[in-house]
């Protein structure tokens, strides 16, 4: 489960936030849907047809659920979050298409079908904090996967070795709402796989400002640990790295030290559908 999640006792949650945490990342929207088609082209042992059955664990806003809507694609996504579901239903509904959105958690969801994709991008994965709750998720997105299909998982690897605190920024601005977004990382603990996370929104409506702050923890993982992971979930097989410069002409090695990993899993073909 993925309760960690939940903000400290005075604080506020910013993914209970759908708006302003749509704003931050949306900037990436384009060049990640189009990615998971390439990388879906290259991969996947499945044809595209009149579009793809896609699966998003931990769909967040909705952004790229509406983005390979509009691209043809049938998709489907869950979050533990009301207010995240509630807003990606609006949005997709705005736009036409017809929402199919679950409140479930991930690694003990149940969907009544089967996907010629799946994705998790943006580190979502790291909120199951035990080495059981992750290897629960892994083969509930595989048993959710037609043979052949493929699963594409994005996270950032820790280097154990640096001991210093780690810090990304973004900024987004959307019809008079600003946000800059600065997430801080203390050094990871290589015994207790865990690693502090802050997140940090500062935010502009009109001539209004407001700070939220929000704490929880991360599991933390090399590549030989990730290595270990898949080990054992042999229903999928690792046949594709990248990074988040979401090129499919620059595949990397599953190494370390590499600050970012997009995996991509396929269902082992042979695999009851």
């Amino acid at each position: 489960m993925v309760q960690d999640r939940l903000p400290g006792k005075g604080e506020e949650d910013w993914y209970n936030m759908p708006l302003y945490y749509d704003i931050v990342f949306d900037q990436d929207t384009s060049s990640e849907a189009e990615f998971l088609e390439h990388v879906f082209a290259l991969h996947a042992d499945r044809e595209n047809g009149n579009g793809l059955e896609i699966l998003e664990p931990a769909c967040g806003s909705g952004r790229l659920l509406h983005a390979l809507s509009s691209m043809g694609h049938k998709v489907t996504g869950f979050d533990v979050s009301p207010q995240m579901i509630e807003f990606s239903k609006k949005r997709l509904i705005a736009a036409g298409y017809a929402p199919n959105l679950f409140h479930m958690e991930m690694d003990s969801f149940e969907i009544p079908c089967k996907f010629d994709m799946a994705f998790c991008l943006v580190s979502t994965f790291k909120y199951l904090l035990d080495e059981k709750s992750s290897r629960a998720h892994l083969q509930r997105v595989a048993d959710h996967l037609k043979s052949g299909a493929i699963y594409v998982l994005g996270f950032h690897l820790s280097n154990y070795a640096n001991r210093e605190s780690q810090r990304e920024e973004w900024q987004g601005s959307r019809k008079g709402t600003e946000v800059d977004c600065i997430i801080d990382s203390e050094p990871p603990d290589p015994d207790a796989r865990l690693e502090q996370m802050q997140c940090v929104l500062n935010v502009r409506e009109n001539n209004d400002k407001k700070t939220v702050r929000t704490t929880w923890q991360f599991r933390t993982y090399d590549a030989q640990q990730v290595r270990d992971l898949l080990s054992s979930v042999p229903d999928l097989e690792l046949v594709g790295c990248y990074d988040f410069c979401y090129d499919v002409n620059e595949p990397r090695e599953l190494e370390s030290p590499w600050e970012d990993v997009i995996l991509v899993l396929k269902k082992r073909n042979g695999k009851n559908e």
